[in-house]
Formats: structure tokens, C-alpha cells, sequence
């Protein structure tokens, strides 16, 4: 197999050929499609999360094929294309596990950050926790879906059912809930880097009814806002721009520090929550939400060796909508 493997904190990634991995009991081995870029590969590249076992390799966005099985998995599934997202394997046995919150397990493991992920044209994965995807749709578009997506719609769930709706931050995941926001009905706010003309009219031409810059007010007040951006300057800015009772959702895995804000933009009841992971519920009703909402995901491709350089634009803000390496 080919891979681009992170042996360090901060360094680049480095191709390598590796024998192609054998799967375990429960598991399979996937040969790769797709692999989306996420802002998490940044996280995991600048080492900001911790306990990395170098050396790893990145990628959680996996759209591939299932070319091997390991002992007890169904014959079913040879063949089959699947999605491999962000939470790779739940012990099923913790507290959170036996309570259906199994996005909270005590003993996960992380496709691309615990466990080697998609960037490389193979990868085994816990069988248990493989989406099939069947066959509509092509490898590099439906490849953001898998965490972008995924995190994008548990996000809008815990926003609850009001309609106006800021986006803080819109880039793979903001774009792609915006579309599932606007196919709900709700009205969207998107709000990016000032003078981000790109982004901009990125969520105007998805339905977005206004787009401006962070530090910007909304012409209305939002019943809640979603941060996507890791900034945590974000939240101060966005509890000001909810009505009382709204709730502002932090999406990321990782954020900066929340600066010091005055209680009287959270008093009236306005709520900071954030969003960890997903379960596989989570995927099955997202799938099923936009099964007819024609979700167009607005892409870059690059070759799986120019792994560097998609992070690198991802890092400088130079990509439009998401970015996808193809083996």
C-alpha cells in the first residue's frame, strides 16, 4: 500500500510504500476512493491533540471498497463501498456506551488520530463502524459527508428547530449544512473571514439569505449560531448575535482559548454547548435526511502525494468549500 505517514509533531507527511495491512477479527480492510481533507487533519498534523502514536496516518473523511475480511464479519460485505468517519471503534461496554452515547466512550479509538486513516490507498477498519453507501454518487463527493457532514448535521440537531440559523465559519462543514439547513426551511447567516469574498458568495449562491464577517452583527437576531472555525474569539461574538434562549454550538474538536466575555451576553438563558464526535445513528439519519436533498459538495481535488499541500491551504484559508485526496 501507499501512504503519507506524519512521524513527527508539525512535520510533513511523508510517502511511503507498507505491505498491505491485514484486517483483525471484526474488521476489514477497505481499498481507498476517496479520503476528504478536514480542519481535524490539521489538529492531528500540528499536534494539537494530544497522545498521537507516531507514526499515524491521517484521514477520516474514507469513501473505499471492502476487499478482505477478518474473522466474523458477514461475507455481505465484500465488495461493498463504505464510509469510514472520524470514531473509528466504541468499546460498547462503558457507561456512555450501555446509555446510547457512544459518540462519549471512555475507550475510543480515532480513524486518522489513534488508528492510520485514508490518507494512503488502504486502510482496515472496525466493520461495525463502516457506513455503506451504496452506489449513487461519486467517491470524491460523497467523501466530505463523512465527517463534514456528519459533525455538520449532529450540530444542527443540537442547535434545535429554530429557523434562523448563523454559521460561523464556512468551509466543508458550513457549507454542507447550510444546504441541509435550507432544505429543512431555515433561514442561514453565514459569517467567515472579513473580506472572504469567496466564502461569501459561496453561501449566497447555497441559499444563504445574508454573508459578512465575523466580528459582523446579523440583520436579525439568530435563535443559534454553529462555530465550525477553532477560534475561540468566535463565541463572545457569536453570544452576542443570539436572541435570549438561543444556544451557540462549538462543532470543533479543537478550538483556541474563549477569551473573558461579560455575563450579560449569556444571561436570558443563551447557551454554550459543544459537539464530541458522532454516533452511528448520527449517520444513519443524516444519510437519510439528504437522500433527497441534493447536497452538492464544492471541491478541490488533489493526488494522495500532494497531502502537504492540501493541509498547507486548508491552514492559509486558500480552499473553497472542502478538499479531497485521490489514491
Amino acid at each position: 500500500m501507499h501512504a503519507m505517514v506524519l512521524s513527527a509533531r508539525g512535520a510533513r507527511l511523508t510517502p511511503l510504500e507498507r505491505p498491505d495491512p491485514i484486517p483483525g477479527p471484526g474488521q476489514v480492510r477497505i481499498k481507498v476512493g476517496a479520503c476528504g481533507v478536514c480542519r481535524t487533519d490539521l489538529h492531528v498534523v500540528d499536534g494539537e491533540l494530544p497522545d498521537i502514536p507516531y507514526p499515524i496516518i491521517p484521514g477520516h473523511e474514507v469513501v473505499g471498497r471492502v476487499e478482505a475480511l477478518g474473522s466474523g464479519v458477514t461475507g455481505s460485505m465484500m465488495g461493498m463501498r463504505v464510509g469510514v468517519p472520524w470514531l473509528g471503534f466504541t468499546c460498547g461496554e462503558c457507561f456512555y456506551c450501555r446509555a446510547d452515547k457512544e459518540n462519549l466512550c471512555d475507550h475510543p479509538q480515532f480513524t486518522g488520530y489513534t488508528r492510520d486513516g485514508g490518507f494512503a490507498s488502504h486502510l482496515v477498519a472496525d466493520a461495525r463502524h463502516c457506513f455503506p453507501l451504496g452506489e449513487d454518487g461519486d467517491d470524491v463527493a460523497l467523501a466530505p459527508l463523512l465527517c463534514a457532514g456528519l459533525i455538520g448535521w449532529r450540530s444542527l440537531v443540537m442547535a434545535g428547530e429554530g429557523n434562523a440559523i448563523g454559521i460561523y465559519g464556512f468551509g466543508a462543514a458550513g457549507h454542507i449544512v447550510a444546504q441541509v439547513a435550507r432544505a429543512q426551511g431555515r433561514t442561514i447567516y453565514a459569517f467567515t473571514r472579513r473580506n472572504d469574498n469567496d466564502a461569501q458568495q459561496l453561501a449566497i449562491s447555497l441559499g444563504a439569505s445574508w454573508a459578512g464577517a465575523s466580528d459582523d452583527l446579523p440583520p436579525t437576531e439568530l435563535d443559534a449560531a454553529i462555530i465550525y472555525a477553532p477560534v475561540g474569539p468566535l463565541v463572545p461574538l457569536a453570544l452576542r448575535a443570539v436572541r435570549k434562549g438561543g444556544r451557540v454550538v462549538c462543532a470543533g474538536i479543537h478550538m483556541s482559548d474563549i477569551p473573558t466575555f461579560p455575563y450579560s451576553i449569556l444571561w436570558g438563558e443563551r447557551q454554550v454547548v459543544s459537539v464530541a464526535n458522532l454516533t452511528r445513528k448520527d449517520g444513519a439519519d443524516f444519510f437519510k435526511a439528504i437522500a433527497n436533498a441534493h447536497i452538492q459538495t464544492h471541491i478541490t481535488v488533489f493526488p494522495l502525494d500532494q497531502a502537504n499541500e492540501a493541509l498547507s491551504r486548508l491552514r492559509d484559508g486558500r480552499l473553497v468549500g472542502a478538499a479531497v485526496l485521490r489514491p
